[in-house]
């Protein structure tokens, strides 16, 4: 196969070259990568109308999760808000509910949305379906306080990043397949969404330093997976494996064009479509993984961000509750 690869945006490559990049991931090198794979939240929040508390819920196994709550301050309590629920990035095996909170932190701003982000627990410590379990729990939660949280409990948006993309679109097969709670839309972020990691877009970065290359995927795909042989991996952990995408909430789906993860998500943006679904799909030409969230200044994410809220602002008032 050639190697050839869609070129970088040029801002992007500019600023991507101060930047240092790794080809894999190891134990040894998660073990020191892990604790600067958040930033501290306090600084978003500073000069903010934001009342901010912690929760637990427990989950199946009785494991405290936490859960993070951002609401407007010194708003009307009597009308309700749309909720975002954030699930963060880290390929599976880093992060916490603070890593890329700036990005549901603008719909606060924008919509007067309540944010309730959740620290689901990372493999591999944590394997197989416990991960989307425990962002399943954090819905189930978010539905069942709706009253408490001021939100309308029909205008739940799940939403994540990276791996916590791929995490929503399993809680979201979930919560269809379960039919509790409702969710209104999904907002899918270059996400993590089939553990085969075979598509073009994959072989194409990787042997060679990037964001996140096909070994270093590989590589949290297998802390993830455990010792599930390939006929046990539900479709709630590889949504990709999901046979039927048809009765999915509305979708926004984006993807860089110089990324692993491009062809997966504009698969299952088609493949949504195929079942009669609604997708909005977006491949932001020159994109590598994670652009908008580790460059926010450059044209290309604040276009890409303000993009997916201007899709927000059209979906929310079209629900009936809104």
């Amino acid at each position: 196969m050639t190697t050839a690869r869609p070129a970088l945006d040029p801002e992007l490559h500019e600023l991507l070259a101060d930047m240092p990049l790794m080809s894999q991931l190891s134990a040894e090198v998660l073990a020191q990568v892990r604790p600067f794979s958040s930033m501290p939240v306090e600084p978003l929040l500073k000069g903010r109308a934001i009342d901010r508390r912690e929760v637990t819920v427990s989950s199946p196994d009785g494991t405290p999760i936490p859960l993070s709550v951002f609401s407007p301050a010194n708003t009307d309590r009597t009308t309700a808000a749309p909720c975002v629920y954030w699930m963060h990035g880290g390929g599976m095996v880093m992060g916490d509910r603070f890593s890329q909170i700036d990005i549901p932190l603008e719909w606060l701003d924008e919509f007067g949305a309540v944010v309730v982000s959740v620290d689901y627990r990372l493999a591999p410590e944590a394997t197989g379906i416990i991960p989307v379990d425990d962002c399943y729990q954090g819905l189930l939660w978010i539905a069942g306080h709706a009253a408490e949280l001021g939100i309308d409990p029909a205008r739940i948006i799940v939403a994540g990043a990276s791996a916590g993309g791929g995490l929503a679109a399993g809680v979201t097969l979930l919560a269809r397949d379960l039919g509790t709670p409702t969710i209104a839309a999904q907002v899918l972020i270059g996400p993590m969404l089939d553990h085969r990691n075979t598509t073009t877009s994959s072989l194409q970065y990787s042997n060679g330093p990037g964001v996140w290359t096909r070994e270093m995927n590989g590589f949290g795909w297998r802390c993830l997976l455990g010792d599930l042989t390939d006929d046990e991996i539900p479709a709630y952990v590889s949504p990709a494996l999901a046979h039927d995408l048809a009765g999915l909430p509305t979708t926004y789906i984006d993807t860089g064009s110089a990324e692993v993860f491009r062809d997966e998500d504009t698969d299952y943006a088609t493949r949504i479509w195929a079942a009669g679904g609604q997708a909005e799909l977006h491949v932001w030409a020159g994109g590598f993984h994670g652009f908008d969230a580790l460059y926010p200044q450059a044209h290309i994410s604040a276009t890409a961000r303000r993009t997916r809220t201007d899709w927000l602002a059209r979906i929310l008032p079209t629900n009936p509750a809104a």
